[in-house]
């Protein structure tokens, strides 16, 4: 059944012109409707229709106003089409009748009498222009749909737009809280446009007020210490590399206060690499380093109390033995025998404070050096009957070397003292022990990387390590933190000093290596040593050899040698020394009176300095200005500490002698022996 919107109406009230109109629209396969009348005729109009006929004698007999109204009514897209069939006439219309014409609008005016070809044409025409409105109205109805989609759409984006923005805002207090709590500030920087932002809190911590103040680079650099501007400007200048930003330094604030601060960054990169933004945080670090180096220097102030007590306390049995000595002997000195022994117990308890003083430089890096470059296997073999009498037999000593290690540069008389007091200590982790005492022995070389050196204080790269793993009773690990402070020790009373370990430490430090420990309880301990591998070939290693084995040597006929010693005591004690060995002896008490002597033209054939003095040249600096003046002097220095680390380590290196104090005669006379005769001390 066709459309109403297919039909086409039919308004001609008069005779049988109607039903002809509507045969000859079948005919033609046309649907066609009858209307009685107007009112008829425009209820079909508004139920729809394609076309309609109308005889013009029907309009001027109708009551056009229905038809008006229905006419103004159409929607924009609407021109309807009517097909009038007028009466042929002899002249003009009325006015009625053109007005009714005009009012319909769209109009096909066909005269009658009319065939059923040509009406049947004009209807076709007629439907196909109505049909056209038709596919306007589905477009613009269409487009009022898209409209109306798009117009929801806008509405749904808004909304999400308008919530997203909320949570944004509502993230970015959240986030600017946080920052604030934990005393940060976030900064970004379009690395594109150059355009920065920054929460308010950055320029505050610079001691602006607000945030309208322009950054850049140099700017910030204007605030950083002089002495910490070169480190930043490094770190600016390696983003680009490693996309990162991280530093912590000093800046000044415009109101002259010195701030600690860190500064965080990470870059942005687009598909291609290139660096689209970078951002970050910045943090006042000041209050954290107040902190830091108030707990510093409480637990400075600890180890010192405990240092000093440990001293103290074992200083103090070592001169009872010896106070306790020389006050009998200046009792009853005629007593030769007990003379003798309470001056030999005497000098025991030196002794065993000329070591405890030198583990305790040991550790604190101030003892005198004497490096080498050598292969620790050879100083491991070397010492190893001295090893197992420290193990006893009740325990397996076993040595696990590596036979292509590295070769390293080490003090070997420290490197032999530390393995010592490590094969000690393991002895003693294993008394008690049920399971089978054994201590392992082991070098190796190794790589150790960036991640592993982290906190070490060294820089990665090929070492060699040398462990001492027992299978004794293990740290606790609450302890295990403080193993190396000097006089801690987990053993009872008297059965050792706690310095063992602390001479280790400064040992392994002092040859830019580091000490690591591994323990389980009740498992056992490993304690390994690294030291960085050098690049020198390994030489003869130049053992200590007995004092003994050289006789003693008094001065030739005049040799003079010239002493350098700021304590009165201990150059007392030197001249009567050197004078007793029939040296003429030239006192002096500092670099400038030795270099007068020196510029004179009196014999000199030893120059015997200490090495710390006041006055501002030491004794290596007088040593060189000694062979500047006089090519062929011989020097020997002396000394019981070293103030600065890298002096000693240029002492130590062979070019200067050094006799260690204390020193007896006998050792003065045979270091004099070796120099003045050419050899090495």
């Amino acid at each position: 059944m066709p459309s109403p919107e297919e039909r086409v109406l039919i308004l001609a009230p008069r005779g049988r012109d109607a039903a002809v109109i509507e045969q000859v629209l079948d005919r033609a396969g046309l649907a066609a409707a009858v209307c009685a009348d107007v009112t008829e005729w425009v209820s079909c109009l508004r139920a729809g229709a394609g076309s309609a006929i109308v005889t013009e004698e029907a309009l001027a007999d109708s009551d056009m106003q229905p038809l008006s109204g229905w006419l103004d009514a159409q929607p924009p897209w609407s021109d309807f089409p009517f097909i009038v069939l007028a009466t042929r006439q002899a002249g003009p219309r009325t006015q009625r009748a053109a007005d009714s014409l005009k009012r319909l609008g769209n109009v096909v005016l066909l005269e009658r009498p009319i065939n059923a070809e040509t009406l049947t044409s004009a209807v076709v025409s007629s439907l196909r222009a109505r049909r056209r409105q038709y596919q306007a109205r589905e477009h613009l109805l269409e487009r009022e749909r898209a409209q109306d989609q798009l117009r929801r759409a806008n509405e749904e984006l808004e909304r999400r737009v308008a919530e997203r923005t909320r949570e944004v805002e509502a993230a970015h207090e959240t986030l600017a809280f946080a920052l604030d709590a934990a005393g940060m500030s976030s900064w970004d920087i379009d690395t594109e446009t150059g355009i920065h932002r920054r929460s308010p809190g950055f320029d505050a911590v610079f001691g602006y007020e607000g945030s309208g103040r322009a950054w850049d680079r140099e700017s910030f650099l204007d605030h950083v210490v002089e002495e910490d501007r070169d480190t930043v400007a490094e770190a600016f200048a390696s983003v680009a590399e490693t996309s990162k930003l991280d530093f912590e330094c000093r800046i000044r604030r415009v109101d002259g206060a010195i701030r600690w601060i860190a500064m965080r960054g990470q870059v942005k990169r687009d598909a291609d690499g290139r660096p689209l933004r970078i951002a970050g945080i910045l943090m006042d670090r000041t209050e954290q380093h107040i902190t830091e180096e108030a707990l510093r220097q409480a637990q400075k102030m600890e180890a010192i109390g405990q240092l000093t007590g440990g001293v103290a306390h074992d200083f103090n049995n070592l001169l009872t033995v010896i106070v306790g000595g020389l006050d009998m002997m200046l009792r009853r000195p005629e007593q030769t025998d007990r003379v003798k022994r309470l001056a030999e117990a005497a000098m025991g308890a030196a002794r065993r404070g000329e070591q405890l003083t030198q583990q305790l430089l040991a550790f604190s890096r101030r003892q005198m050096l004497r490096p080498q470059t050598l292969n620790p296997n050879r100083l491991l073999l070397d010492f190893r009957p001295l090893a197992e009498r420290a193990a006893t037999g009740a325990v397996e000593l076993t040595f696990d070397l590596d036979p292509a290690l590295d070769p390293i540069r080490i003090d070997p008389a420290q490197f032999e003292s530390a393995v010592l007091n490590l094969i000690v200590n393991a002895r003693d982790a294993l008394e008690g022990s049920d399971g089978p005492a054994r201590i392992v022995v082991t070098s190796r070389n190794v790589r150790l990387g960036t991640a592993t050196v982290a906190d070490r204080g060294v820089p990665p790269g090929p070492y060699v390590v040398v462990s001492v793993a027992d299978t004794g009773s293990g740290i606790p690990p609450d302890k295990l933190q403080r193993v190396f402070e000097p006089f801690f020790t987990t053993k009872e009373v008297g059965k050792g000093t706690g310095l063992g370990l602390s001479q280790v430490y400064g040992f392994t430090r002092s040859a830019k290596g580091f000490a690591q420990i591994e323990t389980e309880v009740g498992r056992g301990t490993t304690v390994s040593l690294y030291f960085p591998r050098s690049t020198d070939p390994a030489g003869e290693e130049v053992g200590t050899g007995p004092v003994g084995a050289i006789p003693l040597r008094r001065a030739g006929e005049g040799e003079t040698v010239l002493l350098v010693e700021d304590d009165e005591q201990v150059l007392g004690m030197a001249v009567e020394s050197l004078e007793e060995l029939r040296y003429r002896v030239i006192v002096t008490r500092n670099a400038a009176e030795a270099l007068e002597h020196l510029h004179g033209v009196e014999r000199i054939d030893i120059l015997f300095s200490d090495v710390v003095m006041p006055g501002g040249m030491n004794g290596s600096q007088l040593a060189v200005e000694a062979r500047r003046v006089r090519p062929d002097i011989k020097i020997l220095l002396t000394s019981g500490y070293v103030a600065n680390l890298d002096e000693g380590q240029v002492l130590g290196r062979g070019e200067l002698p050094v006799l260690n104090k204390p020193y007896r005669r006998d050792e003065l006379a045979r270091s004099l022996r070796l120099v003045l005769g050419g050899e090495r001390v």
